[in-house]
């Protein structure tokens, strides 16, 4: 209550809406509400503190990452007590990975809570990853290391985290590609180059080869994505030989 007095005395309605909104979310009442302010705060709005120093998400994020990791890491350690090195580090990057990291900030709609000076069209996907780190890092700085377990288990372990269907998710497939060239002693070559065409924005194609002979092509506004594009159609064209290595 003391934290609501504040705000009324402030009239600050802005800060009283997140607290409200925030409590809802984590299921738990936020303290130092600047904290998250900060957590949502992308670095297009160019804020500084008294020490010069910029307000945005991106330290939180790298705070957030942190500790995500080393409770999914101690939640997979008990979880699976025959897992060796290896599969445990695996299976936790799936966890963490980038991708599902920006399905649980949309699953989450924190995006409603962001400042920005950019359009959120033009921010990107992966903006709804960072913002759920940094939110786990605010939390952090807020109310400690075992309310952000707690969060975590809720709104990533429960209700995402299925080890068997982990366990067949393929979460780089140009990395598998790679992987299954090398054990099969191929040569592979992925000529990766700009195509822009006539349209405004950059894209990317890629070919593959294997062994000298095209197997795939891709094209996307990032050569990541071009190539992750191609490395699945070469998956699909393999599939049954890779699956039983």
């Amino acid at each position: 209550m003391g934290f609501i007095r504040n705000i009324i005395e402030s009239r600050s309605e802005e800060d009283l809406q997140l607290y409200h909104e925030l409590k809802k979310l984590l299921n738990f009442s936020p303290r130092k509400i600047n904290h998250y302010k900060k957590a949502f705060t992308h670095r297009s709005v160019q804020m500084l503190d008294k020490k010069g120093i910029p307000i945005n998400y991106e330290r939180l994020e790298f705070l957030g990452d942190s500790i995500l990791g080393s409770v999914i890491a101690a939640y997979l350690y008990k979880k699976v007590p025959k897992g060796t090195e290896g599969y445990l580090t695996q299976m936790r990057s799936k966890i963490v990975s980038r991708e599902h990291l920006n399905e649980l900030g949309k699953d989450l709609n924190l995006i409603q809570f962001v400042k920005s000076n950019i359009d959120q069209a033009n921010v990107g996907d992966n903006i709804h990853g960072n913002i759920f780190e940094a939110l786990i890092g605010a939390i952090y700085l807020d109310k400690g290391y075992n309310f952000c377990q707690k969060f975590i288990y809720n709104k990533v372990i429960v209700p995402y985290v299925d080890i068997e269907k982990l366990e067949g998710k393929i979460t780089s497939y140009k990395g598998l590609i790679i992987e299954w060239c090398q054990k099969q002693k191929k040569k592979y070559n992925f000529d990766t180059y700009e195509d822009t065409g006539n349209e405004p924005v950059k894209h990317f194609s890629v070919r593959i080869s294997i062994d000298g002979i095209q197997i795939a092509k891709g094209r996307a506004t990032s050569k990541k994505k071009a190539e992750e594009q191609a490395s699945k159609r070469v998956y699909y064209v393999f599939q049954k030989e890779i699956s039983l290595n």
